[in-house]
């Protein structure tokens, strides 16, 4: 069955393109997302779904078959800007093909995921694979603002818990079963504001900040972690001050950290490596976990930390084995298995709630929020497949055979 499906995802080549091309077209920045939500909607209308709805939120799933084993992938909708023009060789908003490549904003990150998991799902309905599972394909909306919180409102407030989800990141055609987690923190400094032309008679919050930033520094290369995923690390993305005017001293002083946790880091942990910095200590500075409260396309705000925690699956877990039988069943070779080096929804899905995940994604992540966004057509084609197949083989269907 496998070597049959393959061969119906080839001959549906063009129209997958097509349809990540009209993706590519529409600019879907994080909670703007809604020209291309009803999109999506079209396509798997089109697409002989069995059911299409939009969520509150504003995230779109889309159902194929009814049985007790519950499935879902995942595909956020939402990209990143386009940055400086100049930096682009192609319009990012053609979705320009060349030598069996896709470029454009989002192409890899991730609307060739998109167009490939619906189509999976086109797939199954066209075939006849529909046995003993639901399958959920889900449009995630505001991702890269705020990655998992599209999840966290799907299985809080939407009620649906799926026994695995598949997370079609990029992973260049391996299998990917985890990645670090993340942190978003402030370090602020509070000073005394003075004329400009006599320092002396305040205190500058800047000043006060600069051993902060040397300890930072210093800390990244002390933080540990494990082979598979990796260390921690922790930079700093941003540093801004405020002072009634520019002739004057400095009242306030604000560093945001981009912290990375490995696999033995967590929320206090990190946040208690970054108060007992001798520089935090001395300047009596405040440590922030940030929170994100940003209305999405449809209106509706879902406040979280900005804590998203490291998730791995186990080599021996039977969702991994699914995976990569699979990809043995249909491509005839074991895959690579690996990580993310960046985050996904996988944060809240298993990181969260402990839900399973594997990631399987066409796209290598390299090209992701760069002016040389791209996608392998090959990629889209193995993707569909794999897509189809994965439920029957995760589910053990005797029409896998």
């Amino acid at each position: 069955m496998q070597k049959e499906i393959l061969k119906a995802t080839q001959k549906n080549e063009r129209s997958v393109v097509k349809f990540l091309r009209d993706l590519i077209a529409i600019k879907s920045m994080s909670s703007q997302e809604e020209q291309v939500i009803h999109r999506i909607q079209q396509e798997m209308e089109d697409c002989k779904f069995d059911e299409v709805k939009i969520d509150p939120m504003g995230n779109i799933l889309g159902r194929v078959g009814k049985g007790k084993h519950v499935i879902a992938f995942d595909a956020h909708v939402d990209t990143v800007d386009v940055g400086n023009p100049a930096n682009w060789k192609v319009d990012p908003f053609k979705g320009a093909e060349r030598d069996g490549i896709i470029y454009g904003r989002g192409a890899c990150d991730m609307k060739g995921a998109l167009a490939s998991i619906v189509h999976g799902g086109k797939l199954i309905k066209e075939l006849g694979l529909e046995d003993d599972y639901t399958l959920y394909v889900v449009g995630s909306v505001q991702e890269e603002d705020c990655d998992g919180l599209c999840w966290q409102y799907i299985i809080n407030e939407d009620k649906l818990r799926p026994e695995v989800v598949v997370i079609a990141e990029p992973t260049n055609l391996s299998v990917y079963r985890g990645h670090r987690g993340r942190m978003e923190i402030e370090v602020r400094t509070k000073g005394i504001s003075c004329h400009g032309s006599a320092p002396e008679r305040g205190v500058n919050a800047v000043y006060k900040m600069a051993p902060i930033v040397q300890d930072i520094e210093q800390l990244n290369e002390r933080l540990g972690g494990e082979p598979f995923l990796g260390k921690g690390t922790v930079t700093i993305a941003e540093i801004r001050s405020t002072s009634p005017s520019m002739c004057a001293v400095a009242d306030s002083s604000t560093i945001h950290l981009d912290r990375r946790l490995a696999a033995t880091d967590t929320i206090d942990s990190a946040v208690k490596e970054i108060q007992d910095l001798p520089g935090v200590k001395k300047a009596k500075a405040e440590v922030v976990v940030l929170d994100y409260a940003v209305p999405s396309w449809k209106g509706l705000t879902y406040p979280t930390k900005k804590y998203y925690p490291t998730w791995l699956l186990p080599e021996n877990h039977p969702v991994l084995a699914g995976g990569v039988k699979t990809f043995e069943g249909l491509f005839g070779e074991k895959p690579h298995v690996g990580r993310w080096v960046f985050s996904t929804n996988g944060v809240a899905v298993m990181g969260m709630h402990k839900i399973p995940c594997i990631g399987f994604g066409p796209g290598n992540e390299i090209h992701a929020h760069m002016a040389t966004e791209q996608i392998p057509i090959e990629h889209l084609v193995k993707s569909v497949a794999w897509y189809a197949s994965f439920p029957l083989i995760y589910t053990g269907s005797k029409k896998a055979e």
